[in-house]
């Protein structure tokens, strides 16, 4: 194919940049970002790392992300899918992006009745009270 040669051709150096991101599932709660690392070093050099808290108690929550060059990461995922560490079977695959939450859903912090407001008809007594008194008992100016 015909290349304008005022412009140089980076096709072989975005092959060479090309990082996949890969998930790390079931690791034991006590593992360490060390030892993450060393797993996957062996394959290549990793760009990043990242070690998943839990946003309300700051523990580990068991997985993690690592990126890694494209080869290295799909080697990793071959060797590493199913290796048996600290007596868990890990899971290692393609990162897939984060779905969408919605706005509403199942959970404790969704909205919705009860808890210690008492459901749906908070508020609503005292009104019916007032409706129901008798003419003589109201006020008027």
């Amino acid at each position: 194919m015909w290349q304008d040669a005022s412009r140089p051709d980076f096709s072989l150096e975005r092959e060479l940049e090309l990082t996949k991101k890969i998930y790390v599932g079931n690791l034991s709660f006590a593992a360490t970002e060390d030892q993450v690392r060393d797993l996957f070093s062996e394959f290549g050099d990793i760009q990043s790392l990242a070690m998943i808290n839990d946003r309300d108690t700051g523990r580990f929550r068991g997985f993690a992300f690592v990126e890694m060059e494209d080869s290295a990461a799909n080697a990793a995922i071959k060797a590493l899918n199913g290796k048996e560490v600290d007596g868990r079977e890990l899971n290692v695959n393609e990162a897939r992006p984060k779905e969408e939450r919605s706005g509403s859903g199942g959970g404790y912090r969704s909205g919705g009745s009860g808890g210690y407001r008492g459901g749906g008809n908070s508020g609503g007594g005292r009104r019916n009270d007032y409706n129901n008194r008798n003419d003589r008992s109201r006020n008027n100016w």
